[in-house]
């Protein structure tokens, strides 16, 4: 049964990642890392204040409830398919062979494009430790941010468990100089007085559901990269059955789900704090669209010390850059080993079990479309255009997953209150708020985004066709027996 209804199970050695070496500390790590809470603040901050003004806090608040709803989502369906497809796999199952398909391009053309606008704040940071006007200049920034991708890329091949040590090491001081400014910012004097409106759905009515739904496009963005846990399904310990009764804990969804808390606590705070001690001038110059957290920073803080938040920001680029190496690079080995992408990417390193071929393949189009973003526009134009792409994308895979887990646990939701709220409810929630941004953002995006955001989608179809042609196991529809065998094995999992 398995064969039929999950093909990309790993079959030999060369098909195969490092099994059972993240425990649950490395897996909540690595969802913090995903999400990155110093590079968002840093990068996101002044879009979102253009967006929305002082409603950034409650944009990141409503968006996270619903958040919530596929955090947990994704904690069951790790639980009923443990490959490191994830979406890809977790959709098809679910729904439809062609819904996965585009539910793991979705994945796959996000996190390209995130590739390149990570690095852009890369190098505008490195160049801001020594000359602000370094740190605009878009010729040195892109040599930098190439140089530093390259090394992130270095970091990944060497292996998964190379890889978590040092997002250890690095989230661990990211979060701790954080905490930090956090505090010099809350005690620094205030150019601008809190007040309790900015969590209000009031705070919207200038601007209308428009503004709202604008706001909570971004605020995707900023939670985006926690579910790298489940890419590592593969590479995750799973706790032991106690007894028939007892079910299995997924590692990998409660790593998501530990390391979406942390990163919400933090966005609220930093927003919060950037609301409070900036003015609105500070927040909206455009150039310091790709590190706010520097200016915040000085202000609180004159002189190198001062800086050494950029260096949280810069650890923290560094750690969503290689979690979403890990996401793309996954997620194209797990495409290559079912054959609806080149087969050459379901191949791992002999010696370090990770998908070498999917890695170089990525590099490669990652500097391209890196270099190339150059000619395009103004650092704050691309980084803007590429997050409101990034959001569409999110939007899509995230609302999929979210509908997924209902259907898959169906005979489930109604044994208990639990499985009715966590199973059901707040993951349908999740996937409406998802669906209703979507169609909500579509008609107020420029040209670029809705070429970038839906056009690369749209890519995604010539490779689907094709491999569905040559008649891929993965594009087979279950049979009835095989959907009822699914829903035994996953009642068996529970």
């Amino acid at each position: 049964m398995t064969d039929t209804v999950v093909p990309n199970q790993p079959s030999t050695p060369e098909h195969s990642l490092k099994s059972g070496v993240l425990g649950l500390f490395d897996s909540a790590i690595m969802g913090i890392a995903g999400s990155a809470p110093a590079y968002s603040i840093s990068a996101t901050t002044v879009a979102l204040f253009v967006a929305v003004g002082y409603g950034g806090a409650a944009s990141l608040l409503y968006c996270g409830f619903f958040m919530f709803g596929i955090v947990f989502a994704f904690n069951y369906l790790s639980k009923s398919d443990s490959t490191a497809g994830a979406t890809y796999s977790w959709v098809r199952r679910a729904l439809h062979p062609f819904l996965g398909y585009m539910a793991g391009w979705a994945l796959i053309v996000s996190a390209l494009i995130f590739m390149v606008i990570a690095t852009f704040p890369a190098g505008s940071n490195i160049l801001g430790l020594f000359s602000n006007s370094l740190a605009s200049n878009k010729g040195l920034i892109t040599v930098f941010g190439a140089l530093f991708f390259l090394m992130m890329v270095a970091a990944v091949a060497a292996g998964v468990t190379v890889t978590v040590k040092v997002q250890i090491i690095m989230s661990c001081v990211e979060i701790a100089l954080l905490l930090l400014f956090a505090v010099l910012a809350i005690v620094h004097a205030h150019a601008t007085p809190f007040s309790w409106h900015w969590f209000a759905p009031s705070i919207f009515n200038s601007g209308g559901t428009n503004t709202f739904f604008a706001g909570a496009l971004l605020a995707a963005f900023y939670y985006w990269g926690w579910d790298v846990t489940a890419n590592l399904n593969e590479e995750t310990k799973t706790t032991a059955r106690v007894d028939a009764a007892t079910s299995t804990t997924s590692t990998s969804g409660l790593g998501g789900i530990l390391g979406t808390i942390v990163v919400f606590l933090l966005f609220e705070v930093f927003t919060i704090s950037s609301d409070m001690v900036l003015t609105s001038k500070q927040i909206t110059n455009p150039s310091n669209a790709a590190d706010i957290l520097s200016v915040l920073g000085q202000d609180v803080w004159r002189g190198w010390g001062g800086k050494l938040i950029v260096v949280g920001v810069l650890l923290s680029t560094i750690a969503t850059l290689e979690t979403t190496l890990i996401q793309v690079t996954r997620t194209m080995f797990s495409m290559g080993r079912d054959k609806t992408l080149p087969s050459a990417l379901g191949h791992v390193h002999s010696l370090r079990r990770t998908p070498i071929v999917a890695t170089t393949v990525v590099t490669i189009i990652s500097l391209a479309l890196f270099i190339g973003s150059q000619y395009i526009g103004s650092v704050a134009t691309i980084l803007s255009d590429g997050y409101n792409a990034i959001g569409l994308q999110i939007c899509i895979y995230y609302g999929l997953a979210g509908i997924s887990v209902v259907v898959l646990y169906r005979r489930q939701l109604f044994k208990s209150v639990k499985n009715f709220v966590f199973m059901g409810l707040w993951p349908l929630l999740g996937a409406g708020f998802m669906a209703v941004i979507f169609v909500k953002v579509l008609p107020g995006l420029n040209n670029t985004t809705l070429i970038v955001g839906l056009g690369s989608m749209a890519l995604g179809l010539i490779p689907m066709g094709w491999y569905w042609f040559k008649r891929a196991p993965y594009f087979e529809v279950p049979a009835k027996e095989d959907r009822h065998a699914i829903l035994q094995e996953i009642t068996q999992n529970l």
